[in-house]
């Protein structure tokens, strides 16, 4: 259940098509279904701002339908990270709007009513091989209600490619930079912007990347002030923390 639930339960409450008691019923806690296998948690949208998101590495491509039909029993957005072709053909069978991204590997359902997205987000990506989880990091703000802009191929190999688009970087509320390798494009970036940036390591690299760890290890390190620092290939994570420091902002005036 999300805010907009809420208000038509209200409505309905106040038109008399609903008691006390159903309101109570919808919204009490705790608030998940079980459905043998897992167990959806309908109550995350009222304490998040946003529903559950469904993981989907190690699902079966029919578990991941059904936790999307059963999500979307009581939400109007659907998120699932991580997953695949097949389990996208499961999920709609149930949900025939449902949208997959193949680089970022999501899928996503927008059946929401809202006003414009709000602007703030910046994506900066150091490779093409970092888009898979940039890609991800971009879509999971955008379905939380952001305007994304995003910044492909900036890696410090060719740092004249990052000035060129600080303009854009610059005027961000929050940026979200996504570097493999050795993970140097988070505190370059982090020494040039007011913003708070929010590194995301990628596995990319060579042997002594260590599958992400070295860039991992130096974007804890950095020395740039207010940078912070997500697991390795967690592109969800970034995008979700960027749209809540937006989402709050614009909620505070």
């Amino acid at each position: 259940m999300d805010a907009q639930r809420l208000y038509v339960l209200l409505e309905d409450f106040r038109s008399g098509r609903l008691t006390a008691d159903d309101v109570v019923a919808e919204v009490s806690v705790p608030s998940f279904e079980d459905i043998g296998f897992a167990k959806v948690d309908h109550h995350r949208a009222i304490r998040k701002g946003f529903p559950e998101v469904v993981f989907g590495l190690g699902k079966t491509p029919e578990q991941v339908g059904r936790l999307a039909a059963a999500l979307l029993e009581r939400s109007d957005r659907l998120l699932v990270t991580k997953t695949t072709l097949e389990a996208y053909r499961a999920v709609c069978e149930a949900v025939p709007d449902a949208v997959f991204d193949e680089m970022s590997r999501t899928i996503t359902v927008d059946r929401s009513v809202g006003g414009e997205p709000r602007p703030g987000v910046v994506v900066a990506c150091a490779g093409t091989s970092d888009l898979p989880v940039a890609a991800e990091a971009a879509v999971t703000a955008e379905i939380m209600g952001c305007r994304v802009e995003r910044v492909n191929d900036v890696g410090v190999a060719g740092i004249h490619r990052l000035i060129a688009e600080m303009p854009t970087i610059a005027g961000a509320e929050v940026v979200v930079v996504v570097a493999g390798m050795e993970g140097a494009l988070a505190s370059v970036v982090g020494g040039l912007v007011r913003a708070p940036v929010i590194a995301v390591p990628t596995s990319v690299g060579y042997g002594s990347s260590f599958d992400g760890l070295a860039a991992l290890l130096a974007m804890l390190n950095s020395c740039a002030p207010g940078v912070s620092v997500v697991n390795i290939d967690n592109g969800f994570g970034a995008g979700y923390m960027a749209a809540m420091i937006v989402m709050g902002r614009d909620s505070r005036g």
